[in-house]
């Protein structure tokens, strides 16, 4: 027995011929030339039995499938049985490419199958057939296919009516429900169906903890399939006989409501699950022309792509929520009664999919997260780029290929700097400037714009910090003017410096590092955290007013880290802190993903608590405060103080980077 298979190498295509081959039968496959080496990869999985495979070079799209004359004489009256699989199977393909895969090339395929005399047609439909009927769709149900408006269901529905219509060979017709991957294996080549939700349940296990209740949505019955049922039940009512001119429903004869199947993801997520749920008919009640208005607004439309483009969902995914088909299957189940081919329960092999999804097909796998990948040939600025964090953020920098201009105060230092980095065959110019001088500002930013180029990245790193308590402060009003010098007009004044040169060309990174401070309210660093404050509340500001322009704002509130600046207070020696490099990979994550806010869970939990429960945070704080006093620098007296208690070092660690 041999056989002619249309989307061989497609995931339904492939799995189909697995089971083919394993009759014995001579499988001849149409392949594009650019799909040449997909099957070849294939054949090497099938093994020996890969030798029955004869590749047939085609287009779906050319009359008689594109194949030559002189082929086609070879295949004449050799072809038992003709399965065309190949189609657009995605909601967002656009319409013309749809109806010229679906359409066209289902009537080429049945016309090759007619000069090839083969004995008989299969062709694989889809349950999207059905349009958005409203109700009970039956086997033998075609005509009464509502809701067609979208070019996915519409051209699988009009391609099977070409089957019905114009083939004069004997056929069958098979109607899968949503295909996800193999029960057993988990394996699947694509993103489709249920898989658009696992991003929305990946965020919800990593933001909230499995055990607390979340509320979702309740809608209407998913119809889901693995793929080793379809092909299963395919292959045997293919072969079976007295059964030409019907119509297959392979589908789960007790879909699960989507409330249901989101659960049963997020259980095998270990996620938290959607214990409340809301009915999605409720937004059918809301009048057409609100909702309709308010997509009409801007911001509205703004908002919503960018919800759907972090969870990489189509738009026309959330208008079948409330998807209201049901699908009889009694002839499929007719079909195969006795032979043990029968839907699995979801909740069996739901881990399974999840799994294969996480591992291969999670767009985040796919992101480039080499630095090189982002910064490799761009101008990045570091300020107090000769020490600690700087240092270690400018070397980091050159050595994924990117052009650095550090800036300090201290040549030496910056001359040291430059040529630790040239010794690793990076690239690196040294700055000098006082950034508290603001025409000092000005002219750095100018020097390097002009003799590097236009600055890609800034990374505000200079920073003064003072740890002194307000009641050791009064006559000392200079800590706090010199702290904001600093740490907020100097950055700020480059940054306004920066911003017009990345108007320019639509594109730049603004990283600032600011501190754990800002967010826990250390005490004794009012001067320094309220300096970092403003940056943070200038950048959120700024990041409001550029957000549409490919220019981004990012504020790393930065834990504590063992560098020059903290060496005064001889009690950080014994309490933990991170590394200037572990800070760099902090900054690292900054260029590469492009958020609002860097801050470690610690910094997090401090800005809820505080939000939550202020006066118990303030409690908190305060019982701090006294644990650990000012430092000898601090009270402008002789460094004779002792080594940290077992108390203050055991609070230091459970508040680990935290200020104190």
């Amino acid at each position: 027995m041999s056989y002619f298979v249309t989307g061989g190498t497609g995931f339904i295509g492939h799995n189909l011929i697995e089971l083919l081959l394993k009759r014995r039968g001579k499988v001849y496959v149409l392949v594009r030339k650019g799909s040449m080496e997909k099957l070849e990869a294939l054949k090497k999985r099938w093994g020996k039995a890969a030798e029955k495979i004869v590749p047939v070079t085609g287009d779906l799209t050319k009359p008689r499938l594109g194949i030559s004359v002189a082929t086609r004489k070879k295949m004449e009256g050799k072809i038992d049985h003709v399965f065309h699989l190949a189609a657009i199977y995605d909601m967002k393909a656009d319409a013309a490419s749809q109806e010229l895969t679906n359409n066209k090339g289902t009537l080429n395929t049945i016309r090759f199958a007619e000069a090839v005399q083969a004995k008989r047609f299969h062709h694989v439909s889809s349950i999207a057939a059905a349009g958005l009927y409203p109700g009970i769709f039956r086997e033998d149900m075609f005509e009464e296919a509502m809701g067609l408006e979208n070019p996915y269901f519409r051209t699988k529905h009009e391609s099977e009516g070409i089957v019905r219509q114009k083939c004069s060979l004997p056929w069958r017709i098979y109607r899968p429900g949503i295909v996800v991957g193999n029960s057993e294996t988990g394996e699947i080549d694509k993103i489709d169906g249920p898989y658009y939700f696992f991003k929305l349940i990946q965020k919800m296990r990593k933001a909230i903890p499995a055990w607390m209740p979340t509320i979702g949505l309740e809608g209407g019955r998913l119809n889901i399939v693995p793929v080793d049922f379809v092909v299963k039940a395919m292959d045997h009512i293919a072969h079976k006989p007295r059964l030409d001119g019907k119509c297959f429903h392979l589908t789960d004869p007790k879909p699960k409501r989507i409330g249901e199947v989101l659960n049963i993801f997020s259980e095998a997520a270990h996620a938290p699950q959607m214990s409340m749920r809301i009915d999605a008919r409720l937004i059918n009640y809301i009048p057409a022309v609100i909702k309709q208005g308010l997509m009409m607004l801007p911001p509205a439309r703004r908002i919503s792509r960018q919800i759907l483009h972090d969870l990489g969902m189509p738009a026309d995914v959330l208008k079948f929520i409330n998807y209201p088909t049901r699908f009889d299957s009694r002839e499929t189940e007719a079909a195969l009664k006795g032979t043990g081919i029968s839907v699995p329960p979801l909740d069996g092999y739901a881990w399974r999919l999840w799994d294969y999804w996480e591992r291969h097909l999670d767009p985040d796998l796919f992101i480039d997260r080499s630095l090189r990948g982002h910064v490799d040939g761009k101008v990045v600025v570091v300020t107090g780029g000769s020490s600690g964090i700087g240092q270690a953020t400018a070397l980091m920098m050159a050595r994924a290929g990117a052009h650095v201009a550090i800036v300090a105060r201290s040549k030496d230092k910056l001359a040291e700097a430059v040529q630790e980095i040239e010794v690793e065959g990076g690239t690196a110019r040294s700055f000098a400037a006082d950034l508290t001088d603001m025409d000092s500002c000005d002219k750095v930013i100018d020097r390097i714009a002009a003799e590097m180029g236009s600055i890609d990245i800034l990374v505000n790193n200079a920073g003064r910090s003072i740890r002194r308590s307000i009641a050791t402060s009064f006559d000392r009003f200079h800590d706090f003017e010199r702290c904001m010098q600093l740490n907020y007009f100097g950055s700020l004044r480059l940054i306004l410096r920066v911003l017009p040169l990345m108007q320019k060309k639509r594109k730049g990174q603004i990283i600032n590092i600011s501190s754990i401070g800002v967010l826990s309210n250390a005490p004794r660093f009012s001067a320094y955290v309220s300096s970092k404050a403003a940056l943070d509340a200038f950048s959120r500001c700024a990041a409001a007013e550029y957000s549409d322009t490919g220019i981004s704002f990012t504020t790393i509130n930065m834990p504590l880290v063992r560098t020059p600046m903290i060496a005064p207070t001889k009690m950080y020696d014994n309490v933990p802190t991170i590394t200037p490099e572990e800070a760099a990979v902090m900054v690292k994550q900054a260029v590469i993903y492009k958020p609002q806010r860097i801050a470690t869970r610690l910094g997090i939990f401090s800005q809820v608590m505080h939000a939550v429960a202020p006066k118990v945070w303030e409690i908190i704080m305060n019982s701090a405060f006294r644990m650990f006093p000012d430092s000898a620098a601090a009270k402008g007296v002789k460094d004779h103080q002792l080594e940290a208690s077992q108390e203050q070092v055991a609070f230091a660690s459970l508040m680990r980077g935290i200020h104190w």
